[in-house]
């Protein structure tokens, strides 16, 4: 281990990733110092989300100044915890719930930044807990009833997930919309009953045409572009849902008089925007279905990487049509 724990006055030292500037991704060695409000968390495996992704393009939010350590989609053992921790002790199982440079051999976070791995979860996807919880909760929340027709605009991780969440809360028909036709072959494969590819047929005219005229019951946004708000909205039922689950950073012109006009529900499904007491209360039942087998999980693994490939690994996410879930092993 490259992380020295007994005495808390030492400094840590650890391999972290760090972002320096839009596409250069270096693992370089970083000093810890473990705060008395703070865990210390050898981590098992990290994801690199969607947010991480857009970074790495050059899409950095205001609040972020390069460079940046990367990493928040991750878990692990409790190694150390500070003098005023009494929620977690070394060994237990945790998941990270806020950034904290999980691409790493050892990070830090918060007592709020973490939760606690529910038990009976594999470990793999208790270190997804993050994304997988997140991607849950919009499947069971979106509105999605029995006979509905349901689309998910965008079958990634996410929409991959929400789609199983949906056609297992009874949904007459949940439609799967992308732009790569792996994911939409993996779609298929999982239970989506219809596919579209937006490249070779209109998205919004299918699903018309499907409900003879009248539009989805629910349409789940989680492709994250201008063109897929304002298709989503066009092929949504008057007073339907629109349940918003992508992450848009820049801005976009959106048709707001069908919001209006239609009655439309907005609702949105991300579970890490509630408050972390919030959050801690529906992860656990957000991730039953997980642990239950209901949903399935391991496809959506595609690639993974050793921590010292990092710069791999960020390629792969960015680049390879066939990449779902890219993780980062320890």
């Amino acid at each position: 281990d490259r992380v020295r724990v007994p005495d808390r006055r030492e400094e840590m030292k650890t391999r972290a990733a760090q972002l320096r500037k839009p596409g250069e991704i270096v693992l370089v060695e970083r000093e810890l110092t473990l705060a008395e409000d703070e865990v210390l968390v050898k981590a098992h495996l990290s994801g690199i989300c969607g947010s991480d992704k857009a970074m790495y393009r050059g899409e950095i939010p205001e609040k972020i100044s390069l460079p940046f350590y990367l990493g928040h989609e991750s878990g692990g053992t409790v190694v150390e915890v500070g003098a005023k921790v009494r929620e977690y002790r070394p060994g237990d199982q945790v998941m990270a719930f806020t950034w904290c440079n999980t691409f790493a051999d050892y990070f830090k976070a918060p007592v709020a930044g973490l939760q606690p791995a529910p038990a009976g979860l594999d470990r793999d996807f208790a270190c997804l807990g993050e994304p997988i919880g997140c991607a849950m909760y919009s499947g069971l929340t979106c509105g999605a009833q029995l006979g509905d027709v349901v689309v998910v605009y965008g079958v990634g991780f996410a929409g991959q997930i929400i789609a199983q969440a949906a056609k297992r809360k009874g949904a007459y028909r949940v439609v799967a919309i992308d732009l790569a036709d792996g994911k939409l072959d993996l779609a298929k494969r999982l239970g989506c009953d219809v596919v579209i590819n937006p490249r070779r047929e209109d998205p919004v005219q299918a699903v018309l045409e499907m409900t003879g005229g009248r539009g989805a019951d629910v349409v789940v946004e989680a492709a994250g572009s201008e063109q897929s708000m304002n298709q989503a909205s066009a092929m949504l039922k008057h007073n339907g849902i629109l349940a918003l689950y992508s992450w848009i950073t820049q801005p976009v012109t959106l048709n707001l008089s069908r919001w209006h006009d239609d009655g439309f529900d907005i609702r949105s499904t991300c579970l890490v925007h509630h408050t972390p007491e919030e959050r801690k209360v529906w992860t656990p039942w957000a991730l039953r279905p997980v642990i239950q087998g209901m949903v399935n999980i391991r496809p959506l693994i595609t690639h993974e990487f050793p921590l010292d490939r990092i710069a791999d690994a960020f390629r792969a996410a960015d680049t390879d049509a066939t990449a779902i879930k890219v993780v980062v092993r320890n």
